[in-house]
């Protein structure tokens, strides 16, 4: 099994390129399904997610060709079948082919999905939406089996927002009869890619950006190409390895706009930022001051998934914080880990309280998920001596190369077998 080796206290400098966004990329792989013919995406990052996700295509008739950053999907011979327990178990986005399935054979097999274990995410709300279009909905052994004879467009409101429920409404309401007006709709960016890419397919849908969605359905969509959005959590994270380490360094191909709630917190801090169109410089403060209280939130609120990197951050800061995770209040397992670098971090129900301190000390720690794998990351680059990051396999269903990357701004990372 890998793991990384990091030697601390590093300076970095240069830029480094930010990749397709894997959540943007993974509902927009499923809803392909939802035309017959061939499509060509750009800026698909090299991810175990995506070849998970691939994978699952494929069983279902699906060509899938990925080379480089551009992936060929050819939907010509889709077909109904299971999605199979061994595939989705790894990973919780394999719900998205439900909603594609139910369009267009008026049946769906899925298997309760996996993937990081960060606390309850119930599928509930996919499945009221489903019900709302007019599906039957049934559990059997595991197996969500879902099915309509057609899908009629309704009115439906969120009780929670849901990022995965509103993308699984979107694509079934673009082949369901009539109109559909999703209310609380997620507004995170991810959304807006797939509904510009149900858009550029023949869908009918207004509201992009705003949390109701209107869905005229129409009879067929068609295939076409797209190119998905950078991925504003991987952007995220470069940010705050420049803002760990006191080094200057620009992130190029992101978006700016959907980093802003990071941008404020980092600011607190004492960071400054030179942004540009499709580019951001950190300019890292010279001594870190605590954000007082950050609070994760739907977009455009501060991301759950930044909230594991940000505390690395807030662990060498100045004084003391809370950081409140109200999307997945259980999402504090990285918390242990950075303690055994020299994090002073205690946790209240869904709450950390993390007291600054000098220094971090490089100690052998343990990924449990994938965004706690990239605070790890960051923590070992800020701490001193030698930090070793067992099951980086994590770290690799969201980061592209992470690893290259970082040795390009100059740290000092490898992979090693355990």
């Amino acid at each position: 099994m890998e793991k990384f080796v990091i030697h601390g206290r590093k300076k970095l400098s240069g830029s480094v390129e930010i990749g397709g966004a894997k959540n943007a990329v993974l509902p927009i792989m499923a809803a392909t399904m939802l035309a017959r013919g061939k499509f060509v995406l750009k800026n698909v990052p090299q991810l175990q997610d995506v070849e998970f996700m691939a994978s699952l295509l494929q069983t279902m008739g699906v060509k899938v060709e990925h080379h480089g950053s551009t992936m060929r999907i050819d939907t010509t011979g889709v077909c109904f079948q299971e999605a199979p327990y061994d595939i989705v178990r790894k990973m919780r986005a394999s719900i998205y082919v439900l909603a594609p399935q139910l369009a267009l054979f008026g049946k769906a097999s899925v298997s309760f999905p996996g993937g990081c274990a960060i606390g309850a995410r119930p599928v509930d709300f996919h499945l009221q939406a489903m019900e709302a279009l007019g599906a039957e909905i049934s559990i059997n052994h595991g197996n969500i089996l879902a099915s309509a004879t057609s899908l009629k467009g309704c009115d439906f409101h969120f009780e929670k927002i849901s990022v995965g429920a509103t993308a699984n409404m979107l694509m079934a309401s673009c082949l369901a009869e009539g109109r559909t007006v999703i209310d609380n709709a997620a507004k995170e960016p991810e959304i807006d890619d797939l509904a510009n890419f149900l858009i550029k397919m023949g869908a009918h849908i207004q509201g992009v950006g705003s949390s109701t969605l209107v869905v005229d359905g129409v009879s067929s969509l068609h295939a076409c190409d797209y190119k998905v959005i950078p991925d504003r959590i991987e952007a995220g994270t470069f940010l705050l390895a420049g803002a760990i380490t006191g080094s200057k360094i620009t992130v190029k191909n992101c978006q700016p706009q959907h980093l802003k709630a990071l941008f404020q917190k980092m600011e607190e801090a004492g960071c400054r930022f030179e942004i540009g169109e499709d580019c951001v410089e950190v300019i890292p403060a010279e001594k870190i001051a605590c954000a007082k209280r950050t609070l994760t939130a739907e977009y455009p609120g501060f991301p759950t998934d930044l909230q594991a990197q940000f505390m690395a951050y807030m662990a060498i800061a100045e004084g003391s914080c809370v950081i409140e995770d109200v999307i997945f209040p259980d999402r504090f397992m990285h918390v242990a880990e950075l303690g055994r670098l020299g994090a002073n971090i205690k946790i209240e129900k869904n709450i950390a309280i993390v007291e600054g301190v000098e220094s971090l000390s490089g100690a052998k720690v343990m990924a449990t998920d994938l965004r706690a794998s990239a605070a790890l990351v960051l923590a070992g680059l800020a701490s001193d001596n030698t930090t070793e990051i067992m099951r980086i396999y994590h770290i690799k269903r969201g980061y592209e190369n992470i690893e290259k990357k970082l040795q390009k701004l100059g740290a000092d990372i490898r992979i090693e077998e355990s």
